[in-house]
């Protein structure tokens, strides 16, 4: 990308103070908001990861299944905060600037992820223990709600028009970068620990190693301008209410768009487990899952932005959905079927292209329909609704309806019931490329 030649758009705008950038931003820019971001999803994709070993370390049980269902439950008590990390950071970030809010992220997911990594386990404090977990869990929930609208928004705000979706798809495309790097370092200390090891104090190390991507992120993000800046804060806070209410419809369509990816990403997530849970693979190879959804996730993210500046957002949206809810149930029937490496890493590829193709284009649609006022607050809970109301409790449902059913292919029948509501949705969202923010 060019250096980002970033000016008051008083020169362009009706608002004297607001910064945009007038080429492609740098990779500066780009990297601190992507730094914050990746960070935060490093931090609960790895909990996905190793939930099988948190479990046993803070719910221990007779029943191995008793114990994986509280692990994944307390997964799922992060996104209790996510509404209120949502709205109050959004809120935040529409008031005061997006650079405030996402340096609070960053201080608050630094707390949370702390939390975990010295937390002793059940064994040593009781049930203190589990009360530290879900403590931790809801911190890094309120500053995962409160770190998509603002870091999303600064995203569309600096991009040009013509680069929006492209630069727009950074937001998705760090999660998979941020999932490549849990996933890498799962299988690699998958190999060289033991079992024992792994259960003792490997899975602390993981999040530890979340740990030293904070300064640098909170270096880079002290040094970035801000796409919302005090001048543009001129309305007062019931105008904003106002404008809320005004595109609640749009809200509320936006969170229905971004239900499927959210349960496909989290799916995704989940087949480490379940490859170890399910399918009795050995851990090592259960981790190589994580890694191809990573990689696939980073790269597929970056076309499917690419191609929304190209062909439309409405067209990158709907194409990859229909046909994620097509091979749904036929993937997760070749995997039951053959229980092969080749398989596993082969579904979950599928799975992670289609989604983030999709879901990349969905991620700059929502914020640049919504007005400069609102944009990260009516960001925020449109993704903090389709996320939590159906992608935190994903990992739960999956292990409960696979329990009560026996049926190994389940988790196709969620895939492919939000994929048919979120297509619903689709239709009914506006096209955004061009418009003028």
């Amino acid at each position: 990308m060019n250096s980002a030649t970033v000016r008051s758009t008083s020169e362009t705008t009706s608002d004297p103070s607001a910064v945009v950038s007038e080429e492609s931003p740098s990779r500066r820019l780009v990297a601190a908001a992507v730094a914050g971001n990746a960070l935060e999803f490093y931090d609960f994709f790895t909990y996905a990861f190793f939930a099988v070993y948190i479990g046993k370390t803070f719910f221990p049980s007779s029943s191995p299944l008793t114990s994986l269902l509280l692990s994944v439950a307390v997964f799922g008590v992060g996104f209790v905060t996510r509404p209120v990390g949502a709205i109050l950071i959004g809120l935040y970030a529409d008031r005061a600037g997006r650079k405030p809010a996402m340096l609070l992220t960053i201080a608050l997911v630094t707390v949370g992820t702390l939390g975990l990594v010295v937390c002793p386990g059940y064994d040593s404090i009781g049930l203190a223990a589990p009360v530290i977990v879900v403590l931790c869990r809801l911190v890094q929930g309120l500053a995962l709600g409160g770190e998509i609208g603002p870091a999303t928004s600064f995203l569309v705000e600096m991009a040009p028009s013509r680069h929006r979706g492209l630069v727009g798809s950074w937001q998705l495309a760090s999660q998979g970068l941020a999932m490549l790097a849990g996933g890498l370092v799962g299988t690699l200390l998958s190999k060289l620990l033991s079992p024992e090891a792994l259960q003792s104090w490997g899975w602390r190390a993981a999040f530890a190693l979340g740990l030293l991507i904070i300064p640098v992120a909170m270096y880079l993000r002290r040094a970035m301008p801000d796409t919302h800046v005090p001048a543009a804060r001129s309305k007062a806070a019931g105008s904003r209410y106002r404008l809320l209410a005004q595109n609640a419809r749009l809200i509320v369509i936006a969170s229905f768009t971004l239900m499927s990816p959210s349960v496909t990403v989290y799916v995704v997530l989940y087949m480490t487990t379940y490859a170890i849970a399910t399918l009795k693979m050995a851990p090592a190879i259960a981790m190589a899952a994580t890694v191809v959804s990573g990689l696939v996730t980073l790269l597929a993210s970056l076309l499917g932005g690419w191609l929304s500046d190209r062909v439309g957002r409405k067209p990158v949206m709907i194409i990859p959905r229909i046909l994620l809810l097509l091979v749904a149930y036929p993937a997760f029937m070749l995997l039951v079927d053959q229980k092969s490496y080749l398989a596993l890493l082969g579904v979950t590829g599928v799975l992670a292209l289609l989604n983030s193709i999709s879901a990349a284009a969905a991620l700059v649609a929502v914020p640049e329909l919504l007005p400069r006022e609102v944009r990260a607050t009516g960001m925020s809970i449109a993704y903090t609704v389709g996320g939590t109301l159906f992608g935190g409790a994903t990992q739960f449902a999956i292990t409960w309806m696979i329990g009560a059913t026996g049926d190994p292919t389940s988790p196709a029948w969620l895939l492919a019931a939000t994929a048919l509501i979120t297509l619903l949705a689709l239709w009914m969202m506006p096209e955004g490329k061009g418009k003028q923010l």
